[in-house]
């Protein structure tokens, strides 16, 4: 397993790196850099993993990840093709007291939000990945003005999501490898019917101790987790398919719909049929 504490590399003549990551190089464990990030996903869709949040994310998505923010981006299917524009730099990497201009106030406000992950929304989407795009390209002093004005669009504007805040994670290497075979296990048997038993004993550890290992590294119980990636794969059938509802319940890893329509609502707020005619394209 890789570590969780991800080295960025940086070319000697720049000061931050943005490179694109495509398959087999979009492919990377859970993991956490002291690097922000600003990702723009070019090619593919899947599940997105960022601290105690769980969504989904498509081409076109861009999320702005502060310091220290565990993360992964998980494929929807194994032999597609994931790509992304990935930006990464230093909080202070501009320089000493660069922060405490009053012209960067905004830009400083946005990086002091340590452990707090967004996604981008409406307009500022679309601004934003055209200089994401032209900063891949750039060269000289036009890279560091392209991630400034793209860091003050940011901090300006309204249109973000805060998919999670606060996110201390303190982990190990050998912690890190456990929890990445919880998550990877999870995905492949979500569909099936998961007890706690067996998930702690792919852990070798008691479930009360297993209970607290997950819930202190990812910040909810185990089973909250399992629902929220089951909801997740029943919104995708709800927006991509026209089947019927109640067979997406119980192609979703539910056999109750009771069940399955109360949990729907605790995530989303509102009910599957709802969900389905706000999303019909």
């Amino acid at each position: 397993m890789k570590t969780l504490i991800q080295k960025i590399h940086v070319e000697e003549h720049y000061s931050f790196a943005c490179r694109t990551y495509k398959t087999p190089d979009f492919e990377t464990a859970w993991h956490k850099h002291l690097e922000c990030e600003l990702i723009l996903i070019t090619e593919g869709n899947g599940t997105a993993l960022i601290g105690d949040y769980i969504g989904e994310y498509k081409q076109g998505d861009i999320f702005f990840l502060n310091t220290n923010v565990p993360h992964w981006f998980r494929k929807s299917q194994k032999d597609t093709i994931g790509s992304a524009i990935v930006i990464h730099f230093m909080r202070d990497f501009w320089g000493e007291g660069f922060l405490i201009l009053p012209e960067m106030k905004n830009v400083a406000g946005l990086l002091a939000n340590k452990n707090t992950g967004i996604q981008l929304q409406g307009n500022l989407l679309n601004d934003i990945a055209i200089l994401i795009r032209q900063l891949e390209n750039a060269e000289g002093i036009e890279r560091i003005q392209l991630l400034l004005n793209a860091m003050q669009r940011i901090g300006l504007s309204t249109e973000q999501n805060v998919v999670t805040t606060a996110f201390d994670s303190m982990n190990s290497g050998e912690e890190n490898s456990v929890i990445e075979t919880i998550i990877d296990y999870s995905f492949k048997h979500f569909l099936s019917p998961i007890s706690l038993k067996e998930v702690a004993g792919i852990t070798r550890m008691s479930i009360p101790a297993f209970c607290r290992f997950f819930k202190r590294n990812i910040k909810k119980s185990y089973f909250d987790f399992i629902k929220e990636i089951r909801i997740g794969h029943a919104c995708k059938l709800l927006r991509e398919t026209s089947r019927p509802v109640l067979d997406i319940c119980y192609d979703s890893g539910y056999n109750s719909w009771a069940h399955f329509s109360k949990q729907f609502k605790t995530v989303t707020k509102i009910p599957p049929s709802q969900y389905r005619k706000q999303h019909i394209k």
